[in-house]
């Protein structure tokens, strides 16, 4: 029995040495230390052994197991260090490679130029005024001189929610709003998504963006107007940008004007895009109409304003060169690269 335990220890201590995976080496355990195992199967013969010879193998049986034990410890360190390392190696990052270029989203050309246009209308002295985009039709046209049967509401066909509720055509209903409730002086802009029953082509859209300014002071001038636009349109196309202002008929505006502006293409020659007039229409503005003021419970007598209307997409197209609206919201990460 002495031999038998002997070469227990030396097999197990054999296939320990040899084991290289956790598992396996669960597996031994239960081999040699198990309730079935080698080890457990010699002690139960310790019933034939004499009185004398029972405690010397007994002794050396829990030497064996003792050493088993052991040996299984010691191997469990290792082959747990080993799995670390391995671990460790596999999941390593190697600092000399190049990192992963990461894409960074930027402001859409739309949101640059209005940005822009916001800051030089604040270097001025004017605040940003807000409304609502769907409204009733009291302050989208009424109040602005427009009754139900006046003729200029063809050209501002929208899209009704109700007979009185609407979409705005125009953000000149924030003018409306701001009048009734702020005393003069006022000098405002009102950027905005505005709605017309338009068909899609290069330069119209049902959806589109207004920006329109309103100032109402005493002593306010058709100069203040002029003054204010040129300033404007210098910083954003340049000093050589040249405007002109054309008589023209609003019925919110008495005067009014059409505002050109040098054509970005030719510089003013004449060429195709501005149809050999060398300037391009930009925007319609006007001194605020009299009616207008009184119906938002201002004395017209006191004070005189002056108010315009431009829209967003036109300004981008003549900053950036854009021959063709529908690129603005088509999403293409090509053209919008290019910004």
């Amino acid at each position: 029995m002495k031999q038998q335990l002997e070469k227990i220890e030396t097999l197990a201590k054999e296939e320990l040495s040899a084991c290289k995976e956790i598992k396996l080496l669960d597996d031994l355990r239960v081999k040699y230390l198990g309730k079935k195992g080698e080890l457990t199967a010699i002690l139960k013969q310790m019933g034939k052994l004499s009185a004398d010879e029972r405690p010397v193998i007994g002794q050396l049986a829990n030497k064996v197991r003792s050493d088993i034990e052991g040996a299984i410890s010691e191997k469990l360190s290792i082959l747990k260090e080993n799995a670390k390392a391995e671990k460790m190696k596999a999941e390593s990052i190697d600092i000399t490679l190049p990192g992963k270029v990461q894409s960074l989203g930027k402001l859409h050309p739309m949101t640059v130029v209005e940005n822009e246009i916001k800051d030089i209308f604040m270097g001025m002295g004017f605040s940003i005024a807000d409304g609502p985009e769907v409204d009733d039709d009291y302050h989208v046209f009424e109040a602005l001189n427009l009754p139900p049967d006046h003729p200029a509401r063809d050209t501002q066909d929208t899209f009704y929610i109700s007979d009185n509720i609407l979409l705005r055509t125009q953000t000149s209903s924030v003018q409306v709003h701001v009048m009734e409730t702020q005393k003069p002086p006022i000098r405002i802009i009102s950027p905005g998504r505005v709605y017309r029953s338009d068909a899609v082509d290069a330069t119209h859209s049902p959806i589109f963006h207004q920006i329109e300014g309103l100032v109402v002071d005493k002593g306010i001038t058709m100069s203040d107007l002029k003054g204010t636009l040129e300033l404007l349109m210098k910083k954003i196309y340049g000093n050589d940008c040249k405007l002109r202002f054309r008589p023209h008929h609003f019925p919110f505006t008495e005067p009014s004007c059409e505002v050109d502006i040098s054509c970005f293409n030719c510089g003013g020659k004449g060429c195709s895009m501005c149809k050999d007039e060398g300037y391009i229409e930009l925007l319609g503005a006007g001194m605020v109409h009299p009616k207008v003021l009184e119906g938002c419970g201002i004395d017209s007598s006191v004070y005189s304003g002056f108010a315009f209307g431009m829209g967003l997409e036109r300004m981008v197209m003549g900053k950036y060169d854009i021959n063709d609206l529908r690129l603005l919201y088509e999403n293409d990460v090509r053209f919008l690269e290019q910004f």
